[in-house]
């Protein structure tokens, strides 16, 4: 383990929280991801060499624990205590990176929108009763990385970065950037529709209930959830981010 070689509270916990990747890893495993494959999943670019290194070194810092999975090979990963209390401090970074972060093209990777749209914030109560596979189409994404799959079951949800093996139910067309500011309520669904940042082929009753599998767009919004809207003429401009959500 590296260390700065200091006694300060705040450099001993660094060398555990600051090293890159670690903080995400830690917001994963918070978030439900127990096993190696999903963690991975929710870190789009994060190496399975790095990642190994992150939890051998989270496990001898304390922070994660490991229990064999009842079936099959390989373990589960949980926070510890001291892992459990490292959550309200990755809230406070965020809360940070909120006011003084803006949120820019390179931070919406498409992969990792849909994932926690599918894992983190998906609203089990409202799933349509069959299989429903949505083709996300984002505009200014490379060819080979426009399309990413979001298919829905009546008890889950997964992305798929290649074509599922299903017919198409709805299209959604839009950019990462409009994705990124529905879900961190900084546009309204309906105000996308109406400006054209998201366009939607399909059967009206599927594209009327798809904004509804997200748990942020099935909540009603309150006062204290008020930040500014993007209204239907308004351009797409940057904004600050509420944390992780």
């Amino acid at each position: 383990m590296r260390t700065y070689g200091q006694y300060c509270p705040i450099a001993r916990a660094a060398e555990v929280l600051a090293e890159r990747w670690t903080p995400l890893i830690i917001r994963n495993i918070h978030a439900g991801c127990s096993t190696y494959g999903e963690i991975l999943a929710g870190a789009p670019g994060l190496s399975h060499t790095l990642l190994t290194q992150r939890l051998r070194h989270l496990a001898r810092a304390g922070v994660i624990t490991t229990t064999p999975k009842k079936n099959g090979r390989g373990v589960r990963y949980t926070l510890t205590e001291a892992g459990d209390e490292l959550w309200p401090v990755l809230l406070t970074l965020g809360a940070w990176g909120e006011r003084w972060v803006e949120l820019r093209d390179e931070h919406t990777n498409p992969r990792f929108l849909l994932w926690t749209w599918s894992t983190v914030y998906l609203a089990h109560a409202n799933l349509p009763d069959r299989r429903v596979v949505v083709r996300f189409e984002f505009a200014e994404r490379p060819p080979a990385e426009r399309a990413v799959w979001l298919v829905v079951r009546p008890t889950d949800a997964e992305v798929c970065t290649k074509p599922p093996g299903f017919p198409d139910d709805v299209v959604v067309h839009t950019t990462t950037m409009t994705l990124a500011r529905w879900h961190t309520r900084q546009i309204e669904w309906a105000h996308a529709l109406r400006s054209g940042k998201i366009r939607i082929t399909g059967p009206r009753e599927l594209a009327r209930m798809l904004p509804t599998w997200n748990l942020r767009a099935a909540t009603s919004w309150t006062s204290s959830d008020a930040r500014p809207v993007i209204t239907d003429s308004a351009p797409d401009q940057p904004s600050a981010t509420r944390a992780w959500h």
